[in-house]
């Protein structure tokens, strides 16, 4: 009897193992991360989520994979994450972007942090959806790819054809990618600095300088356009920016045509700005201490300068030292991390 159930178990071990090997056979071996969808901004409103694309975490583990792998873009140079850094407060550091291909773009690469929650895209609003931008970047300057093409490639990676077809049903298509890329891009959540901490009553978090730089931002109107917890208004205003070149940006204006969204550029969010230099949408000013000159100048004169919000500032410098403090403060401490990509 002892010898039969020896033999039975073994029996079992054998079909559990050959088992094993050929699912790893036919799916390369891959399993993929799946992690928890991630609480909202703590104290800010729930994100809209489009009813065409839902969350799961299976689709923003497939789009997590897709973020981080050079495969998707024309010359498999580029990722999304290679414009997107951690130690560049999720930009790229560059004045302005250079995409797949060596392309250079116009515009300075903004910091992702909480895009969720924004209702229009890029620097000048004219992605009225984040699938929408995504695409728009996936198949232009950024990443330059042929979306027929890629979707091909990765069907024939095993790994990534078993997840879309779990996620959505089908094999990789460019609108499958482009929704789970978006799925992804909305966990990227931030909320997590010492001036949150302070807010939620740790009084140590920041120092006393910090503090009174905060007293300061808010008192010299900065809350203005740096508004709430998301430190922006998503609106559009001109900072005068690049308005002395001979053939300026006109921003908002290319999307409206409206006189008075010439130069205007959307307010971009503070969270880890002390990361995200160079600054503005021309990646045209190099330190934060600039930036912050510019704007306590009330801005740069050109004739559609936003002056009903840009005043100039008198401050002492101990107070600009306590606002840079206060800035510094809001640095992001998460970090996009990268997964196991499918090789097959």
């Amino acid at each position: 009897m002892r010898r039969r159930w020896i033999g039975g178990a073994i029996a079992a071990v054998v079909i559990i193992v050959v088992g094993i090997a050929i699912y790893q056979r036919r799916s390369g071996g891959f399993e993929p991360e799946i992690l928890p969808l991630p609480e909202g901004l703590p104290g800010y409103e729930a994100m809209k989520i489009p009813p065409d694309n839902p969350m799961t975490p299976e689709k923003v583990a497939l789009g997590r994979q897709l973020f981080f792998d050079k495969r998707l873009s024309a010359d498999e140079s580029r990722s999304c994450y290679d414009c997107h850094l951690n130690e560049k407060g999720l930009s790229d550091g560059l004045p302005t972007a250079v995409g797949a291909l060596g392309k250079r773009l116009p515009r300075n690469s903004p910091t992702l942090w909480n895009i969720g929650y924004h209702h229009e895209f890029y620097w000048d609003g004219r992605a009225p959806t984040l699938e929408r931008q995504i695409f728009a970047a996936w198949t232009g300057g950024n990443m330059s790819a042929n979306p027929e093409e890629i979707a091909a490639k990765l069907n024939r990676i095993e790994g990534y054809r078993r997840q879309f077809r779990k996620v959505f049903g089908t094999d990789a298509t460019p609108d499958a990618i482009v929704k789970a890329l978006a799925a992804y891009t909305r966990t990227i959540i931030g909320g997590k600095t010492a001036w949150d901490r302070w807010r939620a009553g740790d009084e140590n978090a920041i120092s006393e300088e910090a503090k009174r730089g905060w007293e300061v931002f808010q008192r010299i109107g900065c809350t203005n356009c740096h508004d709430g917890l998301l430190f922006t208004d998503l609106q559009y205003h001109n900072v005068g920016i690049g308005m002395d070149k001979p053939n300026p940006d006109l921003g908002r204006y290319n999307v409206t045509k409206q006189d008075k969204d010439r130069g205007a550029f959307k307010t971009p969010t503070l969270r880890d700005v002390a990361r995200s230099g160079p600054y503005f949408h021309d990646g045209s000013v190099a330190t934060l201490e600039e930036a912050v000159d510019i704007m306590l100048a009330g801005g740069k004169p050109n004739p559609w300068l936003d002056r009903a919000n840009l005043k100039p500032a008198q401050i002492t410098p101990e107070e600009r030292r306590a606002l840079l403090a206060f800035l510094r403060s809001l640095t992001e401490e998460g970090e996009l991390k990268a997964p196991r990509l499918p090789q097959r």
